[in-house]
């Protein structure tokens, strides 16, 4: 069925297109540039952008589960009946549908896991698979693997390239992740890595030399995305140091089509002082150096007060929080690659430590360029995803942080920037966090724009942008971003003012750089390794017959 939206006040950053009054034409699940008939959606004196999309929610694999029998409390604290459609549960886990309706509900239509496991890929596939009304893909964690340990010590560039390339066709990801390099190993030893020229134990390699390495691989096989790095020294005072030197590590590298290194969450890497009694905001600093340099990118990582679940990779970084929260606590090892840790969660604005982390967030996504920073909580790590209309918000309005300043520990205005930054951000700078810069980010061509040829997939909000003033009417911002008029997704109709039309399962979109050659190359590494697995090699990894919807990127 063709789709016309007529008379849309449309903003599209990527195609530089800014309150333009204008009609959106979709035929076949594509934009194009007209169609002659087909059914009318009048947006008149309503928003029209491209549908949403996050790249940093954890919304599937084993830690969600685990989360979800840690969190009775939390996933029968929300419960709704989607009348001719699956009921959803939980707050900051919702079960798998819920993921999906309540993304649709607010406009977006792709969402990335951005913590896949090897050893349980299939795990993770089969949640993704259960997650209905958005597109989505997963990325591969490596900087704990032995074998990419193995690689770097040996300094044997085409093997660990040819390795990633295998890793990512088994797993059937998108891209590489590293977190807390070499610290999730030393993890088995009680050990973290703290620096960055720290040595792991029995590997010799340090966290230097595996980001160095896999942004070195990374860029020579010309994967889509760029690396995506959880720094080392995540949660710790003093962390942000950590954090410029990490990103300083790409320095030596140079894209013309992307960044080569996005650092993720970076709210949780920025802080300054020695201890938690001289705790304060690195933000300023960071901001300055990613400012200036064009190949990194962020995205915030920002908490909302209120309930969360903390859930990472970064296993030491976990049982450090339950010692000093005293709070339950999981922890999952996933033998020869990695590990994970489970926390619940309160940010209280009355707390000077969560009231200092809320403002870390804030300053980032306020101090960073638009076209570098990217709209996050960390999903769930910092809260639910439910709350970006509630940042984007408090991003547009310098008199809403006002009031949620009101709320918060005094120690905010000591330990932050935050009370004296009058920066707003524009709606077009806004739309650019959600939407054009994660895309771009991801190199997802036919994502974040209404152009000709990319996907139908768009957001309708209820709001005049032409008659607001989101500085003062912020409420009414935060409103209309909360459920969206209308969601398109592939020129279908998914969602209209809160209520699910139509169920869809959308793509889920992985990179096939892997040829023959490079297991010839690899082979008798992997299989020597895998005489300490549980899992034989021939039963390891994912079968693309076995995706719902496969979508696969090929890189020649």
């Amino acid at each position: 069925m063709n789709l016309i939206i007529k008379n849309g006040i449309v903003y599209d950053p990527a195609n530089g297109i800014s309150g333009e009054k204008m009609d959106i034409f979709i035929e076949d699940g594509r934009i194009v540039e007209e169609v002659k008939d087909g059914r009318v959606i009048d947006a008149s004196g309503k928003l029209v952008v491209p549908g949403g999309v996050d790249m940093h929610s954890h919304i599937a694999g084993g830690k969600m589960n685990t989360a979800r029998v840690m969190r009775p409390d939390d996933i029968n604290s929300r419960k709704k009946v989607n009348p001719g459609f699956r009921a959803e549960s939980g707050y900051t886990v919702p079960n798998s549908y819920g993921i999906g309706y309540r993304y649709a509900r607010m406009g977006y239509t792709t969402v990335f896991e951005p913590a896949n496991p090897p050893l349980s890929a299939l795990h993770t596939h089969e949640e993704l698979d259960a997650i209905p009304m958005v597109d989505k893909g997963a990325l591969v964690l490596t900087g704990n693997n032995w074998n990419v340990m193995n690689f770097v010590r040996e300094r044997d560039i085409e093997k660990l390239k040819a390795y990633l390339s295998w890793l990512i066709f088994k797993t059937k990801s998108y891209g590489i992740k590293i977190v807390n390099p070499g610290g999730i190993e030393a993890w088995a030893y009680g050990k973290n890595m703290r620096g960055l020229d720290d040595t792991v134990p029995h590997f010799e390699v340090t966290p230097r030399e595996i980001i160095t390495n896999l942004i070195r691989a990374n860029e020579s096989l010309n994967l889509p995305h760029s690396v995506h790095l959880h720094c080392n020294n995540l949660g710790v005072p003093g962390n942000f140091e950590t954090t410029i030197e990490s990103m300083k590590l790409a320095e030596g590298f140079n894209n013309p089509e992307r960044q080569v290194l996005h650092v993720t969450h970076v709210q949780f890497n920025a802080y300054a002082g020695d201890s938690w009694k001289t705790f304060s905001s690195g933000a300023g600093e960071i901001a300055k150096y990613v400012n200036s340099h064009d190949n990194i990118t962020i995205d915030m990582g920002q908490p909302v007060f209120g309930s969360a679940t903390t859930m990472t990779a970064d296993a030491p970084a976990q049982f450090a929080l339950h010692k000093l929260t005293k709070a339950k606590w999981g922890n999952m090892d996933v033998e020869l690659e990695t590990g994970a840790g489970i926390i619940p969660f309160y940010y209280s604005p009355k707390n000077p430590v969560t009231a200092v982390q809320w403002a870390i967030g804030l300053e980032l996504g306020l101090l960073v360029d638009s076209d570098r920073v990217v709209l996050s909580t960390d999903n769930p790590n910092g809260g639910p995803f439910t709350a970006y209309p509630d940042i984007m918000a408090m991003l547009m309005s310098s008199k809403k942080r006002e009031e949620e300043l009101e709320k918060a520990h005094a120690f905010v205005g000591k330990a932050t920037s935050l009370p004296s930054i009058d920066t707003e951000k524009t709606l077009e700078e806004v739309i650019q966090m959600t939407r054009s810069l994660p895309a771009k980010i991801l190199n997802l061509p036919r994502k974040g724009h209404l152009g000709s040829g990319a996907d139908g997939d768009v957001a309708i909000y209820d709001i005049n942008p032409l008659e607001t003033d989101p500085s003062r009417e912020h409420e009414r911002v935060k409103k209309a971003f909360s459920t969206a008029e209308y969601t398109i997704k592939n020129g279908e109709i998914i969602s209209e003012k809160g209520e699910i039309k139509k169920e869809v399962y959308g793509k889920t979109i992985w990179v096939n750089s892997f040829r023959e050659d490079d297991w010839n190359l690899i082979g008798d590494d992997v299989s020597r390794i895998f005489s300490f697995y549980s899992l034989e090699l021939s039963n390891y990894g994912v079968e693309e017959s076995w995706i719902r919807n496969s979508s696969p990127v090929e890189v020649a």
